[in-house]
């Protein structure tokens, strides 16, 4: 099994960042409580993608506020 740890931001809980692991082909999607989930490769390639995406707007969303 492979884990990615993310790096948090200082103020971020750590019950709050879910973590992805690798295993048997797929991809596995474990936190915060509530969200679980088993991805195909690409489809967690697409979902990373869109929350890169979606995380760059949400900062400068909050940089125009």
């Amino acid at each position: 099994m492979t884990e990615a740890k993310p790096s948090a931001p200082p103020h971020a809980d750590s019950a709050d960042i879910a973590v992805a692991s690798a295993e048997a082909g797929h991809v596995i999607l474990d936190g915060p409580p509530g969200l679980a989930a088993t991805l195909s490769p690409e489809a967690a390639v697409r979902l990373g993608e869109s929350l890169i995406a979606a995380a760059a707007e949400a900062k400068r969303q909050a940089i125009a506020d």
